[in-house]
């Protein structure tokens, strides 16, 4: 049996559910999403993004099945490589909460990260 890809997504990818311009390639991914396919990971900095996020999208993320979730808090080690990643410009203009999503999807091994 093949291991399930663990994929992290940003807040960006569940807002384009319900975008015009990306619905179509977000849409059919959520639905391999919704049937198991892939473990989704989420994160503390996701969380945080969400408060201001519309119930749409806060409900979209809710209603995933824990059993295809894993939760990646924020540690030292996270917030050390985000703030490399700004120090060193590997990133370019980009905020620290991306950079954080980053260091997340690195140091937790994820398969992939999509934004």
């Amino acid at each position: 049996m093949n291991k399930k890809q663990r994929i992290y997504f940003d807040t960006s990818f569940f807002g384009g559910y319900f975008d015009n311009e990306f619905k179509e390639f977000t849409k059919p991914l959520f639905e391999r999403i919704t049937g198991g396919e892939f473990i989704v990971l989420l994160s503390a900095v996701l969380q945080r993004e969400l408060e201001h996020a519309p119930e749409k999208i806060v409900k979209l993320i809710t209603n995933l099945k824990s059993e295809y979730t894993e939760f990646l808090n924020v540690d030292d080690e996270a917030v050390d490589l985000a703030t490399e990643y700004i120090m060193e410009k590997v990133v370019g203009q980009t905020s620290y909460a991306d950079c954080l999503h980053i260091a997340l999807t690195t140091i937790n091994r994820a398969d992939l990260l999509v934004s």
